[in-house]
């Protein structure tokens, strides 16, 4: 029975994604929010939480990428109706994640200083940077658990479970936060920004032992680890290495951008944490149907359904740039009182108005990017996904960075070049999808 693609088979997934996907953004924007307010060296705070944050980003995009591939690999087995074959590889999937995960936290664990005095963090900021991402770097193996979970519930189809994870830790933190930065008289001491770096651990906590009990009562998948190694832990290995490459580009572009801004001064970097956070927060939100076309579009291929794959194709996009232009009014309306949410520091929030209308203007450029970049995961298009960040970001986005760099623009500069990067990678994925699957289309 081929997959039915329609806008209720879709929105079932890409909903329940999107939620799920908003929740790991709004951790970083509920400590950016919170932080920025905090009454003693908020702005100092504010800087350095940016500053850890886009680390932290970085390091679980960079060994994340497994949930990709996985996903991947069952969904397109599952199409296929070979669901039973795969079976084992999760577990040994999960445990490679793992082990990579702690070895990279023992690696940066204690050279903590010399990495953020290579982001420009100087002074306070660099002492806060130290103090959060010492008590912070502790969840990334629990991140880098849930996200694997996460990843065999998508391939199986199943973008629920995902979600009450993700619902669970978000509201779990904005509690905490409030309750660890400021404190609660009588009963837990004000711990500003430590406060918030506890507040995030412990919710991560949360939500990989809810990941652990979801897959064991809710899917058929053990974590008991078995051999001999499974014939498809090769091919995960070749397209999460493809993913980490790619993801290190990515973050290249934004490790540089980070480390402009700072260069600029505190109230560029404290404007750009912003924008950064809201830039993430409307990305998260709509690659919910980016990560639909993850799910679908393998197991269309598993089913050799061409004609589905490019239907699916075309309507994702297409509800992909309706949210963005839903999300572009939102902005426009509430332009003003977005920035004021984050911080009451004058100069921060001129900084930032003067460079929100770019994000804002972006925002289709940034779905057709996004959507299109799940199928091609789904698909297992990992090499050309690589190839095209490559592109994107030392051929876009970095000479645009410092062409800016040389002209003085600032903050524009760097979101500027954002603006280029995500152009180059939305065309060159609408360009191979069209090359590639058209000519297997039997009703084209």
């Amino acid at each position: 029975m081929k997959t039915s693609v329609n806008f209720k088979s879709i929105n079932a997934l890409a909903i329940p994604a999107t939620i799920a996907g908003i929740a790991e953004p709004l951790l970083s924007i509920t400590d950016t929010a919170i932080v920025g307010n905090i009454p003693v060296d908020g702005l100092e705070s504010l800087a350095a939480a940016g500053i850890v944050g886009s680390f932290l980003s970085m390091l679980i995009w960079i060994l994340g990428q497994t949930r990709s591939a996985i996903s991947s690999i069952i969904s397109q087995y599952l199409g296929a109706g070979k669901l039973e074959e795969v079976k084992t590889l999760p577990a040994q999937a999960i445990y490679l994640n793992i082990a990579l995960s702690i070895l990279v936290l023992l690696s940066t664990i204690f050279v903590v200083q010399e990495i953020f005095e290579l982001l420009n963090a100087k002074g306070k900021i660099l002492q806060y940077c130290i103090s959060y991402y010492s008590i912070r770097v502790w969840g990334f193996p629990l991140t880098l658990f849930v996200f694997a979970v996460m990843g065999i519930f998508r391939g199986l189809q199943n973008t629920y479970w995902p979600m009450v994870i993700a619902i669970t830790g978000a509201v779990l933190n904005v509690i905490l936060d409030f309750a660890f930065v400021y404190g609660i008289e009588g009963f837990i001491p004000a711990m500003y920004l430590e406060g918030a770096a506890y507040a995030s651990l412990l919710a991560q906590a949360i939500m990989a032992i809810m990941a652990f009990y979801l897959l064991l009562t809710k899917t058929d998948i053990s974590l008991k680890l078995k051999l001999p190694v499974h014939q498809e832990l090769g091919r995960l290995v070749v397209m999460s290495l493809n993913l980490f490459v790619r993801a290190i580009a990515l973050n290249t572009a934004l490790i540089l951008a980070v480390r402009e801004a700072t260069a600029l001064g505190d109230k560029y970097i404290g404007a750009h944490t912003i924008a950064i956070n809201l830039w993430l927060f409307s990305a998260f939100f709509i690659d919910g149907y980016g990560a639909a076309g993850n799910i679908m579009g393998g197991r269309l291929l598993g089913e050799r359904n061409y004609d589905g794959l490019w239907l699916l194709a075309k309507k994702i996009t297409k509800y992909g740039l309706i949210v963005s232009l839903v999300i572009m009014a939102l902005a426009t309306i509430f332009y003003k009182p977005l920035g004021s949410l984050f911080s009451n520091e004058p100069l921060v929030l001129s900084a930032f108005y003067g460079i929100f209308y770019i994000i804002i203007l972006g925002l289709p450029f940034n779905s057709t990017a996004f959507v299109l970049d799940g199928v091609f995961k789904g698909l297992g298009e990992m090499k050309y996904l690589r190839n095209t960040l490559l592109v994107a970001t030392f051929l876009g986005f970095v000479p645009m960075l410092f062409l800016g760099k040389y002209l003085h623009w600032g903050l524009t500069g760097i979101w500027l070049a954002f603006t280029v990067w995500m152009f180059i990678r939305g065309a060159a994925l609408v360009w191979k999808f069209r090359n590639k699957f058209k000519p297997l289309l039997q009703n084209p």
